[in-house]
């Protein structure tokens, strides 16, 4: 797998890397040299793996979607992250983390929300735990996400909000690196993306890699078959979409499709499609692609989903993206919002903005009827019932 993940300097190809202050070296320098060998300790994925069998519910099902096939003429498959405990696939990485933190004697434990999953996400385990959880959220989030913002408080979470920028998912990852650079010694950062410094998105990717780990197996039982033609995600930094794409990254007849938000339009100035806007640069510790002005400030993003409304990708993406191995693609609001209104009605399934984003492409893809596609259903959309009832007026 050497051609696409990350190498012994932290990089996949011309992206990556730990580009941080002095005063965060000691901690990211200590978690890189550990975490494979914590990770794969007999005793660490003994109790990985019972946890997510018994907490989390996994497998998560791999659905076929009748209805949703018939309508786009070709066999169609959910990965239904939308039923692991808390409603989406940030949990995995989450309960990877907090052993991990454990192990490194960490007390307490930040994070970073912009739909507010990672955020419950991580407050779940703190409480599993009974580690002291501190959650960054932008103060926009915290009112379009309100109803998460209560779960991680009933489970104990202090949630504190980021006033600064756009008020989003930007600046709440931007105080969640200014905290961990005034507590470096007591506190682990959960990254909730396969976004930061090395060794976060490959330990990111490593964890959510379950996905396309349970995939195939299901695939093959399904179809006689562990390879479908099309894997389709949703990407903002990009955890649900390397975690789909992760065992499918060798087989170069799969084709990965990362659907990116393109806001109110791509060249509206109300976008997040990175990969159509951006350029190479450095963000939040890692070189990767970014949008940012000419002289290299970063660029406000927006979409309606909180979670991808963030202004670059991780470097494995813009690893896959610079060699082609993955094709990024852009879905507008209204055309996310229409696709998940579709799902709901023809599958009785209402997926979270952030899914309902690769949901979309469907309406641009071609198929001759024998093609099996996979999409990940990265969350559920009950986080989302304000924004969907407002959009539609139901």
């Amino acid at each position: 797998m050497n051609k696409y993940q990350v190498n012994e300097n932290g990089y996949y190809g011309d992206f990556g890397g730990a580009y941080i202050p002095e005063m965060l070296y000691p901690n990211v320098e200590y978690l890189r040299q550990q975490y494979l060998n914590i990770m794969y300790e007999p005793e660490f994925q003994r109790e990985f793996q019972q946890l997510l069998k018994d907490y989390v519910g996994r497998p998560s099902p791999l659905f076929l979607a009748e209805r949703l096939s018939k309508k786009y003429g070709t066999t169609i498959y959910l990965k239904r992250e939308d039923l692991n405990h808390t409603g989406a696939h940030k949990i995995n990485n989450t309960v990877g983390q907090i052993l991990l933190a454990e192990r490194l004697g960490k007390k307490r434990i930040i994070a970073e929300t912009g739909a507010g999953q990672h955020g419950v996400a991580t407050a779940t385990v703190c409480a599993l735990k009974g580690l002291e959880c501190i959650v960054y959220m932008g103060e926009k989030d915290i009112v379009r996400q309100a109803p998460n913002v209560a779960r991680m408080k009933m489970m104990g979470a202090t949630v504190i909000p980021a006033t600064s920028g756009s008020k989003t998912l930007k600046d709440a990852t931007n105080e969640a690196m200014r905290d961990w650079i005034n507590n470096p010694i007591d506190t682990h950062y959960i990254i909730g993306s396969a976004v930061g410094p090395h060794p976060y998105p490959d330990m990111v990717a490593r964890f959510q890699s379950v996905i396309s780990e349970e995939t195939k197996i299901q695939l093959k039982e399904k179809t006689g078959s562990e390879y479908p033609d099309y894997v389709l995600a949703c990407v903002g930094g990009g955890s649900n979409a390397m975690g789909m794409f992760y065992h499918f990254l060798d087989d170069e007849n799969v084709k990965l499709i990362a659907v990116e938000a393109a806001g109110k339009g791509v060249h509206s100035g109300e976008s997040a499609a990175t990969t159509l806007l951006g350029k190479e640069g450095v963000l939040h510790g890692s070189r990767s692609i970014l949008m940012q002005t000419a002289d290299g400030q970063v660029t406000e993003p927006y979409s309606i989903s909180a979670g991808l409304d963030y202004p670059g990708i991780g470097p494995q993406h813009a690893h896959l993206f610079k060699v082609k191995r993955a094709e990024y693609v852009s879905i507008t609001d209204d055309e996310a919002m229409q696709a998940g209104l579709l799902c709901a009605r023809l599958e009785g399934i209402i997926p979270a903005i952030e899914s309902a984003h690769a949901f979309a492409h469907l309406e641009k893809m071609k198929f001759t009827g024998n093609e099996t596609v996979v999409i990940c259903l990265s969350g559920r959309g009950d986080k989302d019932l304000d924004t969907y009832t407002k959009y539609f007026d139901l």
